[in-house]
């Protein structure tokens, strides 16, 4: 089998991880696989795990140009002959669905887009594959699609970076010395501040927690972007409002997240805006971090049948309650059986052979 992956870039993301995997896993397993992108620094990882990278602008949305790159494409599908086309963007799906002639045709759905004729593209694919049930529902909602067409394919978790017996003790041992975190009870959120994480919430809600847990540490692990430092001040703001200086902690971003997930009691995810997955909360169940989550998106997908807790959004009190109630449970085996990179691949490939 020959597959042709296309996405805009290979920079850092949560479709380019997607991509990189499967990359990898298709390759582990005899099958060829290109990807189509106008290039990135993920490219050289692609490559060197076995795959083979084509740069070509499938990121560009002027329409004045569209037919030339159609016709370029053509030619590059005519040369790689694939087996299949995987479109995981709106552009590249664009481009692929003029250009691919009879090659069978998948779409990936990665989130909630604007229902307009440029997002229905990503529902013309012999496949459609959601990244939750509730993504499902949005498309199936808003377009008219045969729902035999349809297939949910939860994004897996890469066990071999999210793995406890191999975490880097020595780290964790320095950040909890660096921020004084020994013997705290630590509540850790993760992701970029900006508003759409609703990071006010996750602040009130440590305020509420702290009558009762003085010792609360409240960690925001993200980077903050230019035009995000007039939010960022006001969070730094509310905190000393509540008199959080102590409990408080912006750590900016750090590339070790999986030790991150390990050394806290609790992991938050308070976004105001429904995830189309949520592959914080599902990496932290695989770090067997207890997790909380606001009660839609993704995340109805993933805590289920006690593995965690859903929260109201924006109701701060509630998060506090969830933080002080989730249990601990084997959220590890929990995630192996649901939402391993195994279970996804081997989806992704079904899905591939229907279509052969």
């Amino acid at each position: 089998m020959r597959v042709v992956q296309l996405l805009p870039e290979l920079n850092e993301g949560g479709v380019e991880r997607g991509v990189v995997e499967l990359n990898r896993e298709l390759v582990k397993r005899g099958i060829e696989s290109f990807v189509i992108s106008r290039g990135g620094r993920l490219v050289e990882r692609i490559e060197k795990e076995g795959g083979k990278h084509i740069a070509f602008d499938v990121c560009s949305k002027n329409p004045l140009i569209a037919p030339y790159r159609i016709a370029q494409l053509k030619t590059i599908f005519q040369k790689i002959k694939p087996d299949i086309i995987h479109a995981r963007s709106r552009v590249p799906a664009w481009l692929s669905y003029f250009a691919k002639r009879d090659t069978p045709f998948v779409t990936t759905v990665h989130g909630f887009n604007s229902v307009n004729a440029y997002s229905a593209i990503m529902t013309k694919g012999d496949r459609i594959i959601c990244v939750s049930n509730p993504v499902k529902e949005y498309i199936l909602k808003n377009y008219r699609i045969d729902e035999s067409k349809v297939q949910v394919i939860h994004r897996g978790v890469d066990f071999s970076n999210f793995d406890l017996n191999r975490i880097d003790q020595k780290f964790i041992e320095e950040f909890k010395n660096k921020y004084n975190l020994h013997n705290r009870f630590i509540v850790t959120s993760v992701g970029r501040i900006t508003q759409l994480k609703d990071y006010e919430t996750f602040i009130e809600a440590i305020a509420i927690v702290k009558k009762q847990k003085p010792d609360i540490a409240g960690l925001i692990v993200g980077g903050v972007r230019e035009d995000k430092k007039e939010y960022f001040k006001r969070l730094q703001e509310l905190m000393k409002a509540l008199k959080l200086d102590k409990n408080i902690i912006f750590t900016g971003s750090i590339s070790k997240i999986a030790e991150i997930y390990a050394l806290s009691d609790v992991v938050v995810s308070s976004s105001k805006k429904p995830e189309s997955f949520g592959r914080s909360i599902v990496e932290a169940m695989a770090m067997n971090t207890p997790v909380v989550a606001s009660n839609h998106g993704g995340a109805l997908d993933l805590i289920k049948d006690g593995y965690g807790e859903l929260f109201e959004v924006g109701d701060a009190k509630d998060l506090a309650q969830k933080i002080e109630k989730v249990e601990q449970k084997d959220f590890v085996e929990y995630v192996k059986k649901h939402f391993s990179l195994t279970q996804m691949v081997e989806k992704t490939l079904a899905v591939y052979r229907e279509l052969l």
